[in-house]
């Protein structure tokens, strides 16, 4: 960490991929995950006709947001939307849920948009939004009754029902986009801001 950077670079997340994503890329951070009322700003955005990228973008300021400013703190918030048939999906709640969910995707292709905010001193909030294409493969009911059961709960905390970093690939046929994109947070434009803002070493 630079010198020159007297705050402490804060992630406003649960997601335990998020924040292992910035361990291993070296970033010295704190997590204090916010809780917002997401489905008000689902509604309040989709409702107006928005678009996906208007109301990630809402998302992740909205957990920025929720995290008070002291100093020269750098906050960063996240989120990410699964978006299938012009259609929205949240966490599956239950691993019959998640079933239906991978059976619907089987065979389709679905982007995955992300949004990542960062906020400072009352500065302007710096944006990052990312789409990415993924295609699953036409998996068979074998296939998904074994992946589910390896798997577990643990899949539900994902908005796809797969962690991609994981055995989640077997899932899929083809992608497009970043790795990192795909697990939540957009590293190499987060780490370029940092640098510019003098929280990372140039």
């Amino acid at each position: 960490m630079n010198g020159g950077f007297t705050g402490q670079i804060i992630l406003a997340s649960a997601s335990a991929i998020r924040a292992k994503i910035m361990t291993n890329a070296g970033i010295k951070f704190k997590t204090n995950p916010t809780h917002i009322d997401e489905d008000k700003i689902k509604q309040q955005y989709l409702g107006a006709g928005r678009s996906i990228e208007d109301l990630v973008q809402a998302l992740a300021y909205g957990k920025a947001e929720a995290v008070e400013p002291l100093g020269n703190n750098i906050v960063i918030g996240a989120d990410q939307v699964l978006e299938f048939g012009g259609q929205i999906f949240d966490k599956p709640k239950s691993l019959a849920e998640a079933h239906a969910r991978l059976t619907e995707l089987r065979g389709h292709e679905h982007r995955l948009i992300g949004a990542v905010c960062i906020l400072q001193n009352g500065k302007e909030p710096w944006f990052y939004i990312s789409t990415t294409r993924l295609k699953m493969r036409d998996f068979s009911d074998e296939f998904l009754k074994d992946y589910l059961h390896k798997e577990g709960d643990s899949i539900l905390a994902c908005v796809g029902a797969y962690k991609f970093e994981g055995l989640g690939a077997s899932l899929f046929e083809s992608v497009q986009g970043d790795f990192f994109s795909i697990l939540g947070l957009s590293l190499l434009p987060v780490m370029k801001e940092l640098r510019k803002r003098g929280a990372l070493l140039k």
